[in-house]
Order: structure tokens, then C-alpha cells, then sequence
């Protein structure tokens, strides 16, 4: 017979960020012992149950029994169990662990030779016969980094484990795990349910928990509740929801029975910067913050209660006298802190070790400014703006409010620059140098911001690469990587080449500090982050093309990238890049260190001749498109001598016996690639 399957544990409250995954992770290991035993259907169908107190899954058409099995166990081969008519050791004994006679064993080929064999059909086993062990093997595969023991037992699970359910259709599956005997019966919410619910069948449980116990057992369908719950409060205020990352998974974690309560604090308190607030009603308190139509934070916030009443008032109260407190002492240290101005904290940051092997943080900035003060004049920045920003920049380290909440370092070194009477740009900067922070992050718009956040990540990238931290496999305690392609994608947005910067940086370190083949390395590692960078947006081909031309200024990647991506879809396109390849693999072959003008009176050939006009001709719009960065009608151009250098190569001998023509005819395909090369390299492009 077929049924759902249902399986429950149910634990104390489990770790809500590491839930969902901790629920998915028993579903995918149960439906993997099921496939592997032969018990499960056609259809492979589950569902998923993950709340704060259980772990459950209900897998659809499963079998009680599983279908007999024809079995063909392979013993050692004819040659090796036989030896002058008498059964070897190695016959004798893959016998006797099959509990068979040697006459019963079969010979069958294994495709390489013959081989002896018992053959056999196994009669299937009950689920209940098989369950137990899958469900343990399941657990076991959970990605549980830490586990606990609870009572005098010896088991362990990432919580105490205080019931089972193993039910197939109706029925009860006996079996045993965590020292739990399998039952039909769950609990409910811890208060607004009341005693056991007896599940009537497996495919009810979902129904039952959310009608008899109070309790929304899908992740999904919680998370589902609360998101939709908080836009209709957001809605009746006239206000936006300003989310956080993982904060709808972490609530939704947290609650079995979501329930969406309006609140408020005091008005006063909007004085603090908006960002201190809302980082600590979503960091400390895990509410949701509201903000108007012009993104300002307004005094009401919404939470997300576990509790269903009447009249929530008490429900309301608790939580902003918590959330008053944590906002008192936001106020207090925001006020603290606008009593010393960044520039008079500036000597503390001589008695912060930034890294043992790179002197102190006072250093660091000494660093940035002398780096920022190269950078400005290649954007047109102020430089003195830009050497004050980059001076201010780590100050606000040394606040209480960054203490408390570090991911508002910048933000908070921003509004107390302005508090201190700091130029506008120069603020803007202090908050903007650590952008972009993450993948697909803003990058800085401020002009000064861009150079102190170039400045400020250059620094990092070569002075930690310097000194031998190297980034390996997923190992990258500095982020190195991040600044990387932070570093990348403000080139890219501002024509500036990478060498020279990489370079300028390193000359801010003392002579000798860094190894000496740094800017070497880190270009190169740089190389292949931007090829990877590239790769999200264009075919492989397309970048490897554009790479091989060894692009100094990042500024023309992305259009060089449109044109080759254009270019490689012509049908002159295949043709060109082959001879292209065949153009590179001459001027390979010949070993030629240097080659002369090219002299048309060595042009013997009507297809060479017709060859070398094609090239004039087409080399001052070349010429211009480069200069103008109109790399589609350089590559267009070239399709107009497709038919040229396709005639060249039918009719001429390149590696002619005469030196001198040989010499003429490959300087004639020097001036070729070059031409072919002058966007990329299109040899790279495939069919």
C-alpha cells in the first residue's frame, strides 16, 4: 500500500537563522534513504515543516513494503577461484558470507571476464523495518556545527528532542530515534494550545497543528503570513517597511503563530541619526522599522508577536519600554560622541594596531592620504578635499556609537563631520569610501568619495597582499577579494587604469615592507577577478577575446565587450577568427624578433597586392574609431576584407623560399593582426 509518510521532531527552540536549512536538510536526507531502500513511488513529492519547536516532513507515496529484488553479487573471477579443479580460499570464503554451496554460485561475464556470482531474489522489507535507520542516517547529514546532550541520555541533536512522530496513512510506523519511541501525536502552541493533538492521518498534520494547535507549521507559509501582515499595517500608516537582510527568515523563525502589532517611541528620539535607530530596532529587538514617502523614519514600528489577544496593550507596553531603553542609550552615545570633534580624535588612532606587520591605524591613514592625494588629480578631484577626507576617515572608529553598532562606521563619521562644520563633499566622502561594501553594492557618487574609496581599498589590497596574506580557496579573512572587485568596478566607471594605481599604492609603504613582486601579483590576481566579474554579464568568449587585447584602461571594457558581442554574430565573424588563429600561429612559427616595412614592390602576388590596399584602406577609419571609441566600426570595417584575406591565404605562400619576399609577406600579416587585434582578440571567439 502507498500513503504519505509523515515525520516529526519535536524539540525545544531551534537556532531561527539556521532553521529553514536545518529543515530542508531532513527533508532532502529522508527522501534520499527512501529512493535508496526502493520505497518510494513514481513521483517523488514532499513537503517541508520547519517551526522554532518541531522539524517535519510529509513525503507523498511511500510504500509499506518494499518490492522483492532480483540480486546478482559478484565473487572473484573464474581464473582466481578455481585452481587445478579445487575452489580457491577466495571462492570458499565469498561462499560461505553468502551462505551458499559452491554448486549454487553461478559464472557470468562482468563485460572484462568471467566471474562467479549468487543470484537471488530478497524479499522486501517493511518500512517500519527500514525507517528508524533512514531517519538516523538523515540526521546525522544535518548541518549541525554544534550539538547538545539533554537528560542522562547519550543522544544529541542541535536542541533536546522531546517527540516523534512516525505515521504512514493512518498508521503508526513503530520504530525508535533519539531514544524516542514513534507515536501519532504532536503538541501545539506553547499557549494557545491545550494538550495532545492526535493525528488522525499524515497528510492532516499540517491542517491539525493549524487549526487544533495554534501553529503554522510551513516555513514558507509563515513568512509568507508575516510579509503580507506587515504591508497591509505598513499600508493603513501611509509607510514603507524598511527591511533588513534575513530579518523576514529570522522572524519567521521565531514565531509559530505570527501575529502583526503596531507601536510606537518618542518623537524625540528622531533627533538621532535615522540609521542608529533603525539598526537597532532590527539588530537588537528584531522589529521593522517604518519609513514616509520621502524614506524618513517615522516614530511607529511594527512587530511580530508569537501571542494572539483581545487587547494587545500589555504586548504594545513591554515592547517599547525594551525598545525605549535601547534607544535612550543611541541618544546618549550620539550626544557623547558630537563632544570630541573627528579631527581631535585623530592621535588615538596611533594606539590602534591595525596589523602587527603594518604599524598602527594612524599609519593606515597616513597611507590613504598620501594615495588619495595621487588618485585626485586623475578624476579632477580636489586634492586637499580629498586628503582631508581620507584624513577623517577611520576617525569615527574611536565613537561609542560605532563601538556598539560597527556597520554604521562611515555613516556616523558622515554626520559628525557635518556636526564639526566639515565640508559637505568631505562628509560625504567619509561615509561613501567604504562602498561598494558587497557584491552589486552602490559605488560612490561622490567624486572625493571615489578617491578615498580607491585609496582606502588599494591600500588594504596590496599592503595585506604584500605581507604574505594571500587569499586561498575560501579563505579570505581581509576580503580581499571584495576590495578587488570593489576596486575593478570603480575603474570601469572611471577610465583610470589599474597598474599605475597599483603601483602608487605600494610606493605609499616603506621600501622593503612589501614583498617585492607585489604589484606583479596583485595585478594579476586583479586579472582574473575582473574576468570573472565580466563573465556574469558576457559569454566566455566574448571576455577572453577582449582580455587577450590586454585593455590598460578599464574605462572601454564594457564598450569593447558590446562591440565583440555585435561583431561575433556577423558571418564574415567565423571566418575572421580563424584566420586570425592562422595569422598567430605564422607569426609564432617564424620566430621573427623583428620585421621589416613592408615593401610593395615584394608584393608579387595580385591576392597580396589586393591584400595590402585593403589594409590602407581600411586603416585610418580604424585609427579614428579607436580614438573616438567607436569599437563597433573598427570590427565592422574588418568584415569588408573578409574576402581579401580569404583570397590571401587560397592563392599565397607565406613561407615563401626567398627570405626576403617570406620576411615581406609575414610583416604584410603583422599589420594584419594588428588591425584584427586593435578592439581584441578575435582568434578567441568561438563558432
Amino acid at each position: 500500500m502507498n500513503a504519505p509518510l509523515l515525520i516529526e521532531l519535536r524539540t525545544e527552540e531551534l537556532p531561527p537563522k539556521a532553521l529553514n536549512q536545518l529543515g530542508e536538510s531532513l527533508a532532502a536526507g529522508l527522501v534520499e534513504g527512501l529512493e535508496k531502500a526502493h520505497l518510494m513511488g513514481s513521483v517523488v513529492d514532499y513537503e517541508v515543516f520547519a517551526a522554532p519547536r518541531r522539524l517535519a516532513v510529509l513525503v507523498q507515496d511511500v510504500k509499506d513494503v518494499q518490492a522483492d529484488q532480483h540480486i546478482i553479487k559478484k565473487g572473484p573471477s573464474v581464473a582466481a577461484g578455481m585452481k587445478d579443479g579445487e575452489p580457491t580460499k577466495a571462492l570458499l570464503g565469498f561462499a560461505r558470507s553468502n551462505q551458499v554451496a559452491i554448486e549454487q554460485l553461478i559464472q557470468i561475464d562482468d563485460g572484462k571476464q568471467l566471474v562467479f556470482a549468487h543470484e537471488f531474489t530478497q524479499t522486501g522489507l517493511p518500512l517500519a523495518a527500514l525507517l528508524s535507520d533512514i531517519l538516523n542516517q538523515a540526521i546525522k547529514k544535518l548541518p549541525i556545527p554544534k550539538v547538545m546532550h539533554w537528560g542522562s541520555s547519550s543522544f544529541t541533536f542541535v536542541r533536546p528532542v522531546h517527540g516523534l512522530v512516525m505515521m504512514h496513512g493512518t498508521e503508526i510506523v513503530t520504530g525508535n530515534v533519539l531514544g524516542l519511541s514513534s507515536q501519532n501525536w504532536t503538541l501545539g502552541h506553547r499557549f494557545l494550545s491545550e494538550g495532545k493533538i492526535v493525528l488522525n492521518q499524515a497528510a492532516d498534520y499540517a491542517n491539525q497543528l493549524l487549526e487544533q494547535g495554534k501553529v503554522v507549521a510551513s516555513f514558507a507559509q509563515r513568512k509568507a503570513r508575516i510579509e503580507q501582515g506587515l504591508a497591509l499595517a505598513a499600508k493603513q500608516l501611509n509607510a514603507d517597511v524598511a527591511f533588513a537582510d534575513g530579518l523576514l527568515d529570522e522572524v519567521a523563525a521565531l514565531v509559530e503563530w505570527p501575529v502583526i502589532i503596531q507601536a510606537g517611541f518618542d518623537e524625540r528620539f528622531l533627533q538621532v541619526p535615522q540609521e542608529c535607530l533603525i539598526l537597532t530596532m532590527q539588530q537588537n529587538q528584531k522589529y521593522f522599522p517604518l519609513l514616509n514617502a520621502e524614506g524618513k523614519l517615522i516614530n511607529r514600528f511594527l512587530l511580530v508577536s508569537n501571542l494572539q489577544a483581545d487587547n494587545p496593550v500589555h504586548i504594545i507596553e513591554g515592547n517599547e519600554r525594551v525598545l525605549r531603553a535601547r534607544l535612550s542609550d543611541a541618544e546618549f552615545f550620539y550626544k557623547q560622541d558630537q563632544k570630541t570633534t573627528l579631527a581631535n580624535r585623530l592621535p588615538k588612532l596611533a594606539e590602534v594596531v591595525y596589523h602587527n606587520k603594518l604599524g598602527s591605524l594612524a599609519q593606515r591613514v597616513e597611507r590613504i592620504i598620501a594615495l588619495s592625494a595621487a588618485i585626485a588629480p586623475m578624476l579632477n578631484a580636489d586634492v586637499i578635499k580629498a586628503e582631508r577626507a581620507a584624513a577623517l576617515a577611520k576617525a569615527d572608529l574611536l565613537t561609542d556609537m560605532v563601538g556598539e553598532f560597527p556597520e554604521l562606521q562611515g555613516t556616523m563619521g558622515k554626520y559628525y563631520a557635518l556636526h564639526d562644520g566639515e565640508d559637505a563633499e568631505v562628509a560625504l566622502a567619509i561615509e561613501q569610501h567604504y562602498w561598494p561594501r558587497f557584491a552589486g553594492d552602490d559605488l560612490p557618487y561622490n567624486v572625493i568619495g571615489t578617491v578615498v574609496a580607491l585609496a582606502d581599498k588599494l591600500e588594504t589590497l596590496v599592503g595585506i597582499w604584500g605581507i604574505g596574506l594571500i587569499p586561498t580557496g575560501d579563505k579570505d579573512p581581509y576580503a580581499l577579494r571584495r576590495s578587488a572587485l570593489g576596486i575593478l568596478r570603480m575603474l570601469m566607471q572611471n577610465n583610470l587604469k589599474l597598474r599605475p594605481l597599483l603601483q602608487a599604492a605600494v610606493n605609499t609603504f616603506p621600501t622593503g615592507q612589501l614583498a617585492d613582486n607585489t604589484v606583479k601579483d596583485v595585478y594579476e590576481f586583479m586579472q582574473a577577478r575582473l574576468v570573472v566579474l565580466l563573465q556574469n554579464a558576457y559569454a566566455q568568449d566574448v571576455v577572453a577575446a577582449v582580455m587577450g587585447g590586454a585593455v590598460e584602461n578599464l574605462g572601454e571594457l564594457t564598450a569593447r565587450l558590446e562591440a565583440v558581442s555585435a561583431f561575433k554574430y556577423l558571418p564574415e565573424a567565423s571566418a575572421l577568427a580563424a584566420a586570425n588563429k592562422r595569422v598567430h600561429n605564422l607569426l609564432k612559427k617564424a620566430e621573427i624578433s623583428s620585421l621589416p616595412s613592408i615593401n610593395t614592390q615584394l608584393l608579387h602576388e595580385v591576392e597580396e597586392q589586393e591584400l595590402y590596399q585593403a589594409t590602407q584602406k581600411v586603416a585610418p577609419v580604424i585609427e579614428t574609431a579607436l580614438v573616438s571609441k567607436d569599437f563597433p566600426q573598427a570590427l565592422a570595417v574588418l568584415a569588408g576584407i573578409k574576402e581579401k584575406v580569404d583570397a590571401f591565404f587560397t592563392a599565397v605562400m607565406v613561407m615563401a623560399e626567398d627570405e626576403a619576399i617570406k620576411r615581406n609577406r609575414l610583416a604584410l600579416l603583422l599589420l594584419l593582426s594588428q588591425q584584427m587585434n586593435a578592439v581584441a582578440d578575435i582568434a578567441l571567439l568561438n563558432d
